[in-house]
């Protein structure tokens, strides 16, 4: 892997988007969640990309494929602590609901790149 490739790959820019949307999102929940259920769901957004990132540095493909994974998981993570936060009604559905479905998409294509990943070894 080249130093840096993460930066080309369309998953790992819209997980840096998606960031931004999460902090978005959790800045109208309830000042008390701030190290509770904000900080849980920041967290686990932004190990998306850095898990991304920190796979193109790996040795192998296999090892590439592992912090895919890795991130998948945390996009998952995103999903259930947001369905939290419409259950507790922490903020508007319709936003939660856009970043339920980019996680969605998001895994997604970590999925696509994975099945590439083991395509081509």
């Amino acid at each position: 892997m080249n130093t840096h490739k993460f930066r080309k790959l369309t998953v790992w820019q819209r997980s840096i988007q998606f960031v931004s949307l999460i902090y978005n999102i959790t800045s109208r929940f309830p000042k008390e969640e701030k190290f509770g259920l904000i900080d849980q769901i920041r967290r686990a957004a932004v190990s998306i990309c850095l898990n991304i990132a920190e796979g193109t540095g790996a040795g192998s493909d296999a090892e590439f494929i592992r912090f895919l994974r890795m991130a998948q998981r945390s996009a998952y993570e995103v999903i259930a602590a947001l369905e939290i936060a419409i259950n507790l009604k922490m903020a508007n559905y319709t936003s939660i609901n856009d970043a339920i479905s980019e996680a969605d998409q998001l895994s997604a294509m970590l999925s696509g790149l994975i099945k590439s990943l083991k395509a081509d070894s």
